[in-house]
């Protein structure tokens, strides 16, 4: 799938539909749709592969300013297909080496290292359930915008797993580790008020206005500042490990950079003549 660029605003619509995904270009918002409803979403290879994709497209894509993931039905992500565990293919082919499916699950786990460290803003619409594989898909996002109807819980001691997709690096970072230990090992499901009160998702909004709210954020970022915004998400993940001295050092040489863009000149420009900047992410 290669991804045609697109000026900054460009209504596209759909630009590519398989049975597992669906990949669309609004107003400058690269939208993934899991599209499994019959399975509230639970992953698999194919939609795993498709997903990685299309992100390393919208990269690319000059037209493709934020990225919005969410899921099809009434669920954005059950994780891995239990089916799939019970026939030992979830990860790789049934007569495959502990090895090979070590190096498979690697392999997947790129997509939510991708939604991390990609230089464009994420944000996760949370529809219904997120679980496993999919809350690991959600908080890897770096915005994540919930419906009254989400629902979120690790789930992996339900069916005997360690944890997978990033989901115990995230939860001990948002939530502390004690807390995370809860998470894993009870698995109970939460709703989206109590993921709010931890700091999981930003905001809540009513089930019907979720793309809508989630659409306006993405497009609003869109049309910001990209430069800006790269170096925001690179200094903040980076500031997850760093002393404050070396992230000194960092911010100095980012924001300077940003400081020679065109954005940073029209933001100037704005401000001093008391106006909405006009921003050309570049």
């Amino acid at each position: 799938m290669r991804a045609r660029q697109s000026p900054p605003g460009e209504q596209l619509g759909e630009r590519t539909m398989t049975e597992e995904l669906i990949v669309e270009v609004k107003n400058g918002v690269g939208v993934l749709t899991m599209n499994r409803p019959d399975k509230l979403n639970a992953l698999t290879r194919a939609m795993n592969s498709a997903a990685e994709e299309a992100l390393r497209e919208f990269v690319r894509d000059d037209g493709v300013g934020c990225i919005v993931v969410t899921g099809a039905g009434r669920g954005f992500c059950a994780g891995g297909d239990v089916s799939s565990m019970q026939q030992g293919t979830e990860i790789a082919g049934a007569e495959a080496t502990l090895e090979t499916k070590i190096d498979a699950l690697r392999t997947r786990q790129e997509l939510v290292w991708l939604l991390h460290t990609l230089p464009k803003v994420t944000i996760a619409a949370v529809n219904g359930p997120a679980a496993g594989a999919g809350l690991g898909i959600a908080l890897s996002c770096d915005l994540r915008v919930a419906s009254q109807q989400a629902r979120f819980g690790t789930a992996y001691a339900r069916v005997g797993y360690g944890g997978d997709y990033g989901t115990t690096w995230q939860l001990t970072r948002l939530v502390g580790a004690a807390k995370a230990k809860e998470l894993f090992f009870f698995a109970d499901v939460f709703g989206a008020e109590e993921a709010l009160g931890m700091g999981l998702v930003n905001k809540i909004v009513p089930h019907d206005d979720l793309m809508n709210e989630t659409m306006a954020w993405a497009e609003r970022i869109a049309q910001g500042p990209r430069v800006s915004y790269r170096y925001m998400k690179a200094n903040i993940n980076a500031a997850v490990n760093s002393e404050f001295r070396p992230l000194l050092d960092r911010e100095a040489e980012t924001h300077l950079r940003c400081g020679e863009t065109e954005d940073h000149a029209e933001g100037v420009a704005a401000f001093m003549e008391k106006r909405a900047p006009a921003f050309k992410g570049r």
